[in-house]
């Protein structure tokens, strides 16, 4: 017969996991919202806007459909077809790996769990169009006089601002253990 220690540590152990598994859902869906935002916001765009034509939204930003086949800033794009699958094959590893990652975190970890779900969102909204059409929709056009940034889309953004807090993440956590060593 199990001794009372046992199974209050089974019962713990029960408890912990339910909770990361209730935390990663709870990510989820923040990137199920960015994947729903992101593919509402590419299907507007490619129904009302001509291919390449630049509608002005602000004095350095415009409204440009655009098709992507390669990765970003259309790295591959030129590749002949076989970067479709290579590229949607990585965005899918990457996605698992995520899910793993967000799985093993704890509620105190919010910070890295909102970037990892951030990034998460952006890699599937990605995936999602090149599975679909072969290529990715882009449609934010930053520019300043004649020089343009990549176009982009919110996938893209919620990839950047994801990575851009894993940055942070890495850099406060390495300087706070400087600190308390």
């Amino acid at each position: 017969m199990p001794n009372s220690s046992s199974c209050r540590t089974k019962e713990n152990n029960s408890l912990r996991s339910a909770q990361k598994q209730a935390n990663v859902l709870v990510w989820l869906w923040l990137s199920l919202l960015i994947v729903i935002l992101d593919q509402l916001t590419k299907v507007w765009i490619n129904t009302h806007l001509p291919f390449n034509q630049p509608l002005a939204v602000l004095p350095f930003v415009n409204l440009r459909l655009l098709y992507n086949t390669g990765a970003a800033w259309s790295i591959l794009a030129t590749a002949g077809g076989w970067q479709r699958w290579f590229l949607s094959g990585l965005a899918l590893v990457i996605s698992l790996l995520i899910v793993v990652w967000l799985s093993r975190l704890t509620r105190q970890q919010w910070w890295l769990a909102c970037a990892l779900a951030l990034i998460l969102g952006g890699a599937v909204g990605n995936l999602v169009d090149r599975i679909i059409y072969g290529y990715v929709i882009d449609f934010i056009d930053i520019y300043y006089q004649g020089w343009h940034w990549p176009a982009f889309n919110l996938a893209d953004s919620a990839i950047s601002v994801g990575a851009i807090m894993l940055l942070l993440e890495a850099l406060l956590s390495n300087s706070q253990r400087e600190y308390t060593d």
